[in-house]
């Protein structure tokens, strides 16, 4: 059986599509991938806005394609917009699509830090740093102490899919780390993080997980399968 997963991406996304394939392609059993794009350039209030203003089309798009999951893949999108947005938007898009687990970024991190009990939390993100507090702020009122965190202030969402991975781990390396549970490497499907978690891991002496790792980790766990991937940090190392 192949499990048929539903991507909804900003236009200018190029790492959501690679880095879960990349992921899943790692389980034993077999998936597909389909994507439906809205259009975004800049990462501003603005834009993001307007972008989460095409789901209902994207929904539409995918549910075409009779997806098994859809993931709702852009986590700053939902957070701009307030406390509790991811479970409005996942509510919205399952009367859209009632035959497929929905699930978004947002929702699949915060969930993830809940898997791994981690309670005070560091983060890294691309965002300009009013996009990144609200980021903050929306953990916060999910009930997490964030700890420290870092804004690499790219607000051209091509650039931030360019970001190399040692920009995040000097970001990360100047993060105070002390009394944090997890350290989430990308707060942000389209910062390249993937290949780094490991070697964070080793690094921070704690666990290390990014948007996609928690993507992946609540599309297994959505469609009943084990999540547990190799190479890909704590948060998927067992089952839970």
């Amino acid at each position: 059986m192949t499990h048929r997963i539903g991507l909804v991406v900003p236009s200018s996304n190029v790492t959501v599509e690679t880095e879960i394939p990349a992921l899943l392609s790692r389980h034993a059993e077999s998936f597909s991938f389909h994507s439906s794009r809205m259009r975004m350039h800049t990462v501003s209030p603005e834009e993001l806005a307007a972008m989460n203003a095409q789901r209902e089309r994207c929904i539409d798009e995918l549910g075409d394609a009779r997806v098994d999951a859809v993931l709702y893949a852009c986590l700053v999108a939902i957070m701009a917009q307030g406390p509790g947005e991811h479970r409005r938007v996942e509510t919205a898009v399952r009367e859209q699509l009632p035959d497929a687990q929905v699930l978004s970024s947002a929702g699949a991190l915060v969930d993830a830090l809940a898997a791994l009990r981690a309670g005070r939390v560091a983060l890294v993100t691309p965002y300009v740093r009013p996009l990144a507090r609200q980021v903050v702020g929306y953990l916060e009122a999910e009930g997490f102490d964030v700890v420290d965190w870092a804004a690499l202030e790219v607000d051209d969402n091509a650039e931030v899919g360019c970001i190399p991975g040692e920009r995040v781990m000097e970001a990360a390396r100047g993060l105070d780390l002390t009394g944090a549970d997890a350290l989430v490497l990308s707060a942000c499907v389209q910062m390249p993080s993937l290949a780094l978690v490991d070697d964070a891991e080793r690094e921070f002496g704690l666990p290390v997980l990014s948007a996609a790792t928690a993507g992946a980790h609540s599309l297994l766990t959505g469609l009943g399968l084990d999540p547990v991937l190799p190479r890909a940090g704590s948060l998927l190392a067992r089952s839970r």
